[in-house]
């Protein structure tokens, strides 16, 4: 009986040690691959507009942190995860990024970022629309750049360095973040 209870309590822990997590439908591995390197889910939620949720969202780092400064100076390969819940236009989610940018960054900073910022907003642009169930994933890694991935498939060409994908980082977990509770939640608060 207590080889048997021991047996169970292993296998729970190794279960609960692997589970992901759900949000709104939408699972999130507690790791994922982004150049060849395994990254841990730091946090994940829901982003709603009004009473309309509108997307699931992962963030992935090779380490867990805790806070916005922690997660910001965390220099490796990182993931934004992005499933929809509801039909955007391409139009819509580059708006909203763009309006997080400056929101969230100095005029000088702007400046700086300005044209990865132009060259994302194409990649953005260029896909039209994201219907309900499209998974986006912003893929960052120290010698490649920031890369939008597309349902698996990368998407463009890679952009910037630490700095653009810190900057869109912030739309997030910044001083004026999309939404409180899910950058509490995205930064382990």
């Amino acid at each position: 009986m207590k080889k048997l209870l021991a047996a169970l309590c292993t296998s729970l822990a190794l279960a609960s040690a692997h589970a992901a997590i759900d949000v709104a439908g939408v699972k999130f591995e507690d790791q994922s691959q982004v150049a060849d390197q395994t990254l841990q889910l730091n946090g994940a939620g829901l982003r709603t507009k009004f009473v309309f949720k509108v997307y699931a969202m992962g963030l992935y780092l090779p380490a867990k942190a805790k806070g916005t400064k922690a997660v910001l100076a965390s220099t490796g390969p990182r993931r934004i995860d992005i499933t929809t819940l509801r039909d955007l236009s391409a139009e819509q989610f580059a708006d909203a990024l763009s309006e997080g940018l400056q929101k969230n960054l100095s005029e000088a900073e702007q400046s700086a970022l300005k044209a990865d910022n132009e060259a994302f907003r194409a990649n953005l642009l260029s896909l039209k629309s994201a219907k309900e169930g499209t998974r986006i994933q912003i893929d960052f890694t120290p010698a490649g750049g920031t890369r939008l991935v597309v349902n698996g498939k990368p998407h463009g060409e890679a952009i910037g360095n630490i700095d653009f994908s810190n900057a869109l980082l912030r739309v997030w977990i910044g001083e004026s973040p999309a939404q409180s509770d899910l950058k509490s939640a995205l930064i382990g608060e």
